[in-house]
């Protein structure tokens, strides 16, 4: 439900996701072993758009327990650093960079909140920017964040946004038919629901989640505002998990709605650039 913000809504998510770090990497949603073996988790239309990362310098903002970081580094990336909140999934992400052999001079993980990565990452800027889905939900103050997204983009880099789209947060869950929920609502979103998305049935203490809804208007104006030029956004009628009981998931690994009905925006992507000089 929505609800004023609680003064401990920092600590509480962070409580929260500390207390899942374990549960996700022993999940088969996140099948550690198969990531070890090979297994991409990227998604096709991000490395599409992000483009070739050969010798690139990468910073993962939010990244959990880093399997979207590594990746980049599997793909060629000469230097990623991951950050998060969470020092349960700074270290499980550190134990995962050991395994696949990479050194900390080819991937880093930092646990410092995102407001503060500008002093809490290795270095001053980085060819690419990048946040992956469900990031932004957990933040307040979007401009704020893009501020200090912006700050460490190298002339001639980049920020690359891939996110839910927050219409999906307006439908109801059950059948993602219906409007039930005030798309530019600002109060947050206070749930206790326990489990998580990965083991919908794990027995879990630390259950209040505390989330913000951001239109992509606001999104787009953060970064523009931020001082990058934005160069696309793209909205996609796929999702990554059965957000509501009639998406089908196809061969290709992602949900969509029946071909029947008419589709929305599930996902977007956005690509926003400093210039060289």
């Amino acid at each position: 439900m929505y609800s004023p913000t609680p003064e401990d809504w920092f600590e509480g998510n962070r409580a929260r996701w500390d207390e899942r770090v374990p549960i996700h990497a022993a999940s088969a949603f996140y099948d550690l072993d198969s990531f070890r073996a090979g297994k991409d988790p990227l998604r096709d239309f991000e490395r599409a758009e992000v483009g070739d990362v050969t010798g690139r310098s990468l910073l993962h903002l939010q990244c959990h327990i880093g399997l979207d970081t590594l990746s980049w580094a599997r793909h060629g990336a000469a230097h990623v650093v991951g950050l998060d909140f969470s020092e349960p999934a700074v270290e499980t992400a550190r134990s995962l960079a050991a395994d696949l052999g990479l050194t900390p001079d080819r991937a880093a993980f930092v646990a410092a909140d995102v407001h503060d990565a500008a002093e809490a990452v290795p270095d001053s800027a980085y060819d690419i920017v990048y946040t992956g889905g469900g990031a932004l939900c957990w933040l307040p103050d979007l401009d704020r964040w893009a501020e200090t997204a912006a700050s460490l983009v190298a002339p001639g880099g980049f920020l690359y946004v891939a996110e839910f789209h927050p219409f999906t947060d307006s439908l109801d869950d059950e059948t993602g038919t219906r409007v039930v929920h005030d798309y530019f609502v600002r109060d947050p979103w206070v749930d206790t629901t326990p489990g998580t998305y990965a083991d919908l049935d794990a027995p879990t203490v630390h259950n209040r989640s505390v989330e913000w809804v951001h239109p992509v208007g606001e999104v787009v104006t953060a970064v523009a505002k931020a001082g990058l030029r934005v160069e696309f956004l793209h909205e996609h009628d796929a999702t990554l998990f059965p957000r509501y009981g009639t998406l089908q998931r196809h061969d290709d690994g992602y949900y969509r709605f029946p071909a029947e009905r008419p589709r929305v925006p599930l996902m977007y992507s956005l690509k926003a650039s400093r210039p060289a000089s």
